[in-house]
């Protein structure tokens, strides 16, 4: 199983951006709704991103800087859920799934898949073309869960007015996150994708460092 671990060359490679483009929060799409309920993740303070991630970032820097515009979360309409989901079966189609180990000979491997690819690789994939189409990056992040049998996997979370919905490679239909039946481990900060995310409360974090692999 894959381990996500934090080192210090990584330290050393956030040090070295720039950290005003966190400062500069020029849109915001969040709606005046009522208050926060189980239809959005909650977080519970800083964790350490998966090692393929720090991998990612050091090959591909411009693509791990905060964005210079943040936006909180879109606007959830019909439009956005039928973009959601063509682009969640076109990737799921295109892109056929293969561990790392099968793939490159090694575990960890982030990058954009050709023809195969592990889970995480479907979530750069989807985010990447999202982007391109103009959806906000602070809205789209990548998530690890454990699966259905308890094993490392990871998913695009899409933060709306409407909730966190999730674009998986297991699954055609993008569903609200509660509506899977994944338990979530850690996930990109909204406002700067170097820093990630815990989702488990404290109590319920766990000792070893959580991998993805499907």
């Amino acid at each position: 199983m894959k381990q996500f671990v934090l080192g210090s060359a990584f330290l050393m490679f956030i040090s070295s951006l720039p950290a005003d483009a966190t400062n500069n929060h020029a849109i915001s799409l969040k709606s005046q709704l009522e208050p926060q309920k189980v239809t959005f993740l909650q977080s519970f303070g800083e964790t350490l991103p998966p090692i393929g991630y720090v991998n990612f970032c050091r090959e591909r820097a411009d693509e791990c800087r905060p964005a210079h515009r943040f936006a909180d979360r879109v606007q959830f309409t019909d439009g956005k859920l039928a973009e959601l989901k063509e682009v969640n079966v076109s990737v799921n189609d295109a892109v056929a799934p293969v561990t790392d180990l099968d793939l490159y000979g090694k575990v960890e491997v982030w990058t954009y898949p050709v023809k195969e690819g592990d889970c995480e690789d479907y979530v750069l994939l989807k985010r990447r073309i999202l982007i391109e189409r103009g959806w906000p990056e602070s809205t789209l992040l990548i998530t690890v869960v454990r699966d259905e049998n308890n094993e490392g996997h990871a998913v695009l979370t899409v933060r709306t007015d409407r909730g966190d919905f999730v674009l998986d490679n297991k699954q055609r239909d993008v569903l609200a996150w509660a509506d899977t039946p994944y338990t979530y481990v850690k996930q990109q900060s909204a406002r700067n994708p170097l820093v990630w995310t815990s989702l488990l409360p404290p109590s319920l974090a766990p000792q070893p460092a959580t991998s993805a692999s499907n």
